[in-house]
């Protein structure tokens, strides 16, 4: 059986991109579940899958998180990784679903739970905002405050993999420099600018709609947004990705992994450790046909 992926909302699990990619389990919140149920829902997954890899936003509630961790020590495993994300929640969606994608390959667990952070920086994940008075998750000018005031402005936001702010009409977002596909969810806000727009100039391969997350208006501070994420879709180029980067052991856990730390225990490799092949570069209209 693949590793499990698990997420702590329903909405969370974007539908498959093929008939291979396997469901993500839920993670309820204390309030939804006693932790009893918690503990044996848990237990499950370990028995059916080895390994669990749970994926959260770092907003969500305290109680949440708490829940999280209280579940993995009561049941004294070292076999769930706790992965939290710093992402907007469109952007967790996209990089659950790209673990779930993985996680039928010939990775063991240790190499899906790290490459969560490699693969992150592969997601433009941001939103098309009338107003940024309350957004507090990107950094904001005092310009930018006082213009979101005008009547009528807009602005395009990135948080992933770096902050950038524009006043529709007075610039554009640097998108990546590779092939993606772009899937966007419309909040309160009327306006065709994504498709129109932003997919012609990011020069992406197709554009997806899906429904609105129930976090996103809260992470971006207003619901008449439009949240979008840029990703990488296709499978062989996630598995060339991932595959392409030194595979490490964990000298803590013991655990397989990729990059600077484990997914499992948290631990950091030594410097004299890390060190990694170069993956090169995913220019634009790249072809990558090879599938694993």
């Amino acid at each position: 059986m693949p590793t499990a992926i698990a997420v702590t909302s329903a909405d969370l699990v974007l539908p498959p991109t093929d008939h291979q990619t396997p469901t993500a389990a839920l993670l309820q919140a204390p309030d939804a579940q006693p932790l009893g149920a918690a503990l044996a829902d848990m237990t499950v997954l370990l028995e059916q899958h080895g390994y669990v890899i749970a994926l959260y936003p770092a907003s969500i509630p305290v109680a949440h998180e708490r829940r999280l961790h209280t579940v993995r020590s009561v049941l004294e495993s070292d076999r769930i990784a706790l992965l939290k994300l710093d992402l907007p929640p469109l952007g967790v969606a996209v990089l659950g679903r790209q673990l779930r994608q993985l996680s039928i390959c010939d990775f063991s667990a240790g190499i899906v739970a790290s490459a969560a952070r490699l693969l992150s920086h592969y997601i433009y994940a941001g939103a098309l905002l009338n107003s940024v008075t309350k957004l507090d998750r990107v950094p904001v000018s005092l310009k930018s405050h006082a213009k979101s005031w005008v009547p009528g402005s807009q602005f395009a936001v990135l948080a992933n993999p770096g902050p950038q702010l524009i006043r529709i009409g007075a610039g554009q977002l640097a998108g990546p420099e590779f092939s993606t596909q772009l899937l966007f969810a419309k909040g309160q806000l009327q306006t065709e600018w994504v498709t129109s727009t932003l997919a012609p100039a990011w020069q992406v391969q197709a554009v997806q709609e899906t429904a609105l997350l129930s976090d996103s208006p809260r992470w971006w501070g207003t619901s008449r947004l439009i949240e979008f994420a840029a990703y990488l879709p296709d499978i062989s180029v996630l598995y060339q990705l991932v595959s392409s980067v030194r595979r490490e052991v964990c000298t803590w856990c013991g655990i397989e992994l990729i990059g600077d730390r484990c997914g499992f225990c948290s631990a950091p490799l030594a410097p004299a450790e890390n060190q990694t092949r170069t993956p090169g570069v995913l220019n634009q209209g790249t072809p990558m046909h090879q599938r694993p």
